[in-house]
């Protein structure tokens, strides 16, 4: 397969599963109080969906820089793809259902949380075995040094043993558990470390998720 045509599919993909989030942005309308709390009353709603928006819109940027330097398209490298975008599509249902339960602090908002921390644990996965798969041959234009592998996988452990730690405090406090895969999210967004795609770190971002 054409190289293009992997990034075009992915790019749809991802066109979808940010748009589909929009669609928990709702309030109940007029008879149903002010318009004032219930936008009030949508905050964790509001919240969810920016964390999720960044989330998708960090992985597409980082895919993008990273296809870009991919040389060759095989299998592996495909059905890998459809695993990461396999959990991408998954993250407007985790939102709703974080938006849906999460004023509730019960046992209900802390398997939400458990299941939203669950799908950015999959999509952080997934993209780490594309960058994995990126590390061996000759599948890359500028290979990342062998010396700097370790300290790349490194940076995708910690990301999602984070997000494991969300979901285990997610047990007990699902406040916290939010916040912490918000910070994540802000994290990421500022964060910039050198790419596979550049052995001198200039040629764009490390993939991230």
């Amino acid at each position: 397969m054409d190289r293009s045509r992997l990034e075009a599919f992915s790019d749809g993909v991802f066109a979808v599963a940010i748009t589909l989030l929009s669609l928990n942005l709702t309030v109940d309308g007029s008879g149903h109080g002010p318009l004032l709390d219930q936008l009030n009353a949508k905050g964790p709603a509001f919240l969810a969906y920016l964390i999720s928006f960044f989330m998708i819109g960090i992985v597409w940027v980082n895919h993008h820089a990273l296809v870009r330097s991919i040389t060759k398209v095989d299998r592996t490298l495909l059905f890998l793809n459809l695993v990461l975008l396999l959990f991408v599509v998954l993250v407007p249902f985790s939102t709703g259902i974080v938006a849906e339960y999460f004023s509730r602090h019960d046992w209900d908002t802390q398997v939400a949380m458990m299941l939203y921390g669950g799908v950015f644990l999959g999509m952080s996965a997934g993209f780490g075995a594309i960058f994995e798969w990126t590390l061996h041959g000759q599948r890359v234009s500028q290979p990342l040094p062998p010396e700097r592998h370790w300290p790349a996988r490194a940076r995708f452990v910690g990301g999602g043993l984070v997000y494991v730690l969300a979901i285990l405090i997610a047990l007990v406090n699902d406040v916290a558990s939010f916040v912490l895969i918000a910070a994540v999210a802000v994290y990421y967004i500022l964060e910039r470390t050198p790419s596979s795609a550049g052995q001198d770190g200039s040629a764009g971002d490390q993939p991230v998720a």
